[in-house]
């Protein structure tokens, strides 16, 4: 907590000591009343001066009116501190957040992030208000009042002195064993965040296979764990204000038994003693709030621990110091390759081999890259060593010359446009969601790329055209308008790198078709002429292609065929079907040989088409089994 303390409390220096100061005038008006009280009885009423009474009476509503003016005066300096601080803490988390590599998020989870900027930021919040508003306020209030109550008679104040180490020892007690069921319940709200989101975003498979019961299970045994650790919980904390009230009431009754010998033998009056009580009372209620508070502070404690865990972890993908200006990708040597990997290797912290494992590749600009192989083979984690969404663990991975590594991550994000294998979309318009990638971009440019992505007829037949509405994730388009827009974003500014991971799989096989003639046409020409100096317009547009059809990757200038996190084959589609038995077997999966002997295994050996030939005669129809076999 002291670590949060010193990072966002300065803004908030003011509001932190006006508030108790507040309150601590308040505390001095809570301990004074009981004297006020204990001279209306004994010159007041014990004298029957009605006069009497009702001065002492102002003098308490005066004192009520001071402590009510007080305390909004601290309300206000609390709900300004502790709101301001949890604003401050959650923008710091998502900006820290946004800053992390893929591997940390991986590390802690999406619904772990979650619940540490939401739950846990809200328990730090209500510990700062309790702790300007209540903070000073008990403590003081009790030892306020044992030292006026020691101060009237230090005889009955013996009294206080065995009492109230008893009531601590059973908070000391209690807290001591409640701390750790903290840190586990946030775990579980943890937990129970990962299902709720999983059987939000997911419930239409869910509803698809029927599968309601189960999940409701699912929830059902992880919202009785939170609440079996919660009930741990309370359980331990009822024995608080029992044993509290108990130990409360029994010293009362010491007050007044001893405090009636006192009476009749004239060492006290009658109003002292009721004094004695009221502060009594005031004391030990100030020790069960404090207890409360510990509760409060225990958890929030709990909570500022797991919010650090995310604000001292370090992104490992970080700008390189010193990094000077990348150079324009339209301006390096015509023999520099646009995208090199030598020995690129990955590994995902606590995996028992590589995802991708020493892979060799050259591609110059313009050109382009299919990258085909069975699920889980590493396409994807190859592609993202580009953009160092991940970094190699072995190996480099080159970008014009240039290790992607020493490119500033700006420049580095600016010359790449990536679409992931979900199309992911955010609420707004279809105008926000294309000025991702370059904000000043017009309409013309906006248009232009909507063209190549085979996305302007659907966006045209729209009456509000790019102002249409987007709602959150997209969900108000199909699956294939959402790539092709998908595509478009990528595409606005001009890209001198464009990858595709798997992009295009909710395209019909013309739409695909029309996609990638636009993208060759685009790499012909370079950039889309509306670029300024300080664009790659000049670029040819090089292209990787991520995909499970033969037949989005086999007009690729080279293809790369991924087996288990290795390269088993490279080259063109010609040189693949002749050397590349993996590639073959793919190819085969997604095209029926029309040609075949019509008797015998041997004379159907003898008489198949060459590789070359079984590529024209391979059949372009929409029917076309599209599975891929992976026999890893």
């Amino acid at each position: 907590m002291l670590q949060l303390a010193r990072r966002f409390f300065g803004r908030f220096r003011l509001n932190l000591i006006l508030g108790p100061l507040c309150k601590l005038i308040e505390v001095v008006f809570d301990v004074l009343t009981p004297l006020v009280v204990a001279r209306m009885i004994d010159e007041g009423v014990g004298q029957h001066s009605l006069s009497t009474v009702l001065f002492y009476g102002a003098v308490l509503a005066l004192f009520a009116l001071v402590g009510i003016a007080f305390a909004l005066i601290c309300q206000k300096m609390a709900s300004r501190a502790s709101q301001g601080i949890g604003t401050d803490i959650r923008r710091a988390l998502y900006q820290h957040i946004n800053t992390l590599s893929y591997a940390e998020i991986d590390r802690f989870g999406t619904p772990s992030l979650v619940t540490r900027i939401t739950n846990d930021v809200n328990q730090v919040q209500l510990a700062v208000a309790l702790a300007i508003r209540q903070l000073i306020r008990w403590p003081l209030l009790a030892a306020g009042s044992m030292l006026a109550a020691l101060m009237i008679d230090w005889r009955l104040g013996l009294i206080f002195l065995v009492s109230t180490p008893l009531i601590a020892g059973v908070f000391w007690w209690v807290m001591a064993r409640c701390i750790p069921y903290f840190a586990e319940l946030q775990a579980k709200l943890d937990r129970l965040a990962l299902l709720t989101r999983e059987g939000l975003s997911g419930a239409r498979v869910i509803r698809a296979f029927a599968r309601e019961e189960h999940e409701r299970k699912r929830f059902r045994r992880a919202a009785d764990d939170q609440a079996a650790v919660a009930i741990a919980v309370g359980k331990l904390s009822s024995l608080l204000n029992p044993v509290t009230f108990l130990v409360l009431n029994l010293a009362i009754c010491a007050i007044l038994w001893q405090g009636g010998h006192l009476v009749d033998g004239g060492e006290l009056t009658q109003g002292e003693v009721m004094a004695f009580v009221n502060y009594m009372t005031q004391t030990l209620l100030s020790i069960v709030y404090v207890a409360n508070l510990v509760v409060v502070f225990t958890k929030a404690a709990a909570s500022a621990t797991r919010i650090n865990e995310v604000l001292d972890c370090a992104p490992s993908i970080v700008d390189p110091q010193d990094a000077p200006r990348a150079p324009a990708p339209g301006r390096v040597a015509p023999d520099t390759p646009a995208l090199r990997m030598v020995g690129a290797s990955f590994t995902y912290p606590g995996a028992l081999r590589p995802a991708v494992a020493g892979v060799d590749a050259v591609l110059m600009p313009g050109q382009t890259l299919g990258i085909i192989g069975g699920t889980g083979s590493g396409k994807s984690t190859l592609v993202s060593l580009i953009p160092r969404l991940y970094d190699v663990t072995e190996g480099t991975v080159e970008l014009f010359g240039h290790d992607v590594r020493a490119w500033p991550l700006a420049e580095l994000r600016r010359v790449i446009g990536i679409v992931p294998q979900q199309a992911s979309l955010v609420s707004g318009t279809i105008r926000s969601n294309l000025l991702w990638r370059d904000p000043q971009a017009g309409d013309d440019a906006l248009w232009r790329a909507l063209e190549m992505a085979q996305a302007a007829d659907f966006v045209r037949a729209n009456p509000q055209g790019l102002d249409a509405p987007v709602e959150a994730a997209g969900k108000n388009f199909s699956g294939g308008q959402r790539q092709r827009l998908t595509i478009a974003r990528a595409l606005v500014g001009d890209p001198a790198v464009l990858i595709l991971d798997d992009s295009a799989s909710a395209l019909d096989f013309k739409t695909d078709a029309a996609l990638r003639h636009a993208l060759r046409a685009r790499a012909r020409v370079g950039g889309t002429g509306d670029t300024d100096g300080a664009r790659d317009g000049d670029a040819p547009l090089t292209t990787v292609i991520v995909s499970q059809r033969i037949s989005s990757v086999r007009e690729a200038d080279l293809i790369c065929v991924m087996r288990r996190g290795a390269v088993v084959g490279f080259g063109s589609h010609d040189e693949l079907m002749r050397s590349c038995s993996v590639y073959q077997e793919i190819f085969y999966s997604q095209f029926k040989r029309e040609t075949e002997a019509p008797h015998g295994s041997d004379a159907r050996a003898a008489s198949a088409p060459a590789p070359s030939e079984v590529v024209d005669a391979a059949p372009r129809s929409p029917f076309l089994v599209e599975e891929v076999t992976d026999r890893a």
